[in-house]
């Protein structure tokens, strides 16, 4: 892994391969160290970058808020680093909202974004005061809020199936720091609606649901599959598809990137 500063502080990334470039952007509590399965399943043709967005893995808090435009700079700013003139953003839950903000700032950088059990709306009533419970209990005793609350982003009856992945999810979840949770739950409470890219943006999207997705309502997912420049992709598990329908997604993605090159 290597490192470049923003703002003052340290994030950590990586960079592999060389070809047009896919940045992986990882969820909630995640790290970059989710795609490395995947990343070693995709073609070589491909430079994938992956990266530690702030108070999670290995880098730093920037802040009290982590907003989805604050996190998309700093996306921007490792591509400048890098030196990417345009790229895809591969975002999986919360890198998928800032997938989004930094495509509709800069739309100009973007070849096309795969949205990974994500959604381009933003949170209802409901789910903000959800956000706020989370808060509390986090700042209550956040080693416990991540242990309960990661085995429920997978559908029940995986819960059991995939212990062992389960357990990697919750022992990389707690890398996060205390800050980072509350930062980028008041970050994600606040995002905006941008579900018009869905249907205007100038590049291709994939759009990936899961039927038993307990994160994304199934009915949000279908309905904004029906738009214009998405192409969908529904598996047929929870909200870790890259853990819970590994095989089908690996292959959605490789005819995604394939048809976006043609």
């Amino acid at each position: 892994m290597r490192t470049f500063s923003f703002k003052g502080c340290t994030f950590s990334f990586t960079s592999q391969h060389s070809g047009p470039a896919i940045i992986f952007l990882h969820g909630f509590l995640e790290s970059q160290r989710m795609w490395d399965g995947l990343i070693k399943k995709l073609p070589r043709a491909y430079r994938k970058v992956t990266l530690d967005l702030p108070g999670h893995g290995d880098s730093e808090n920037l802040g009290y808020v982590h907003s989805m435009e604050d996190m998309a700079e700093l996306v921007k700013s490792l591509a400048d680093h890098l030196k990417l003139k345009r790229f895809y953003l591969c975002g999986h839950s919360m890198g998928g909202y800032v997938a989004l903000a930094l495509a509709e700032k800069h739309p100009d950088l973007v070849r096309g974004i795969l949205l990974l059990n994500s959604t381009a709306r933003a949170d209802s009533a409901t789910r903000k005061q959800n956000r706020d419970r989370a808060i509390a209990t986090a700042k209550r005793n956040y080693k416990s809020y991540i242990r309960l609350s990661v085995p429920l982003l997978f559908r029940p009856k995986n819960r059991r199936n995939l212990r062992e992945e389960v357990n990697k999810a919750k022992k990389d979840a707690l890398r996060t720091s205390k800050q980072g949770i509350v930062a980028a739950l008041e970050g994600m409470k606040l995002r905006p609606d941008r579900e018009v890219l869905l249907h205007f943006a100038p590049y291709p999207i994939l759009f990936v649901g899961g039927k038993h997705d307990p994160v994304i309502p199934l009915e949000d997912v279908q309905e904004q599959m029906k738009a214009h420049r998405v192409t969908p992709l529904l598996l047929e598990n929870g909200h870790m598809s890259y853990l819970e329908d590994f095989d089908a997604l690996r292959a959605g993605i490789k005819k995604f990137l394939a048809a976006a090159k043609a």
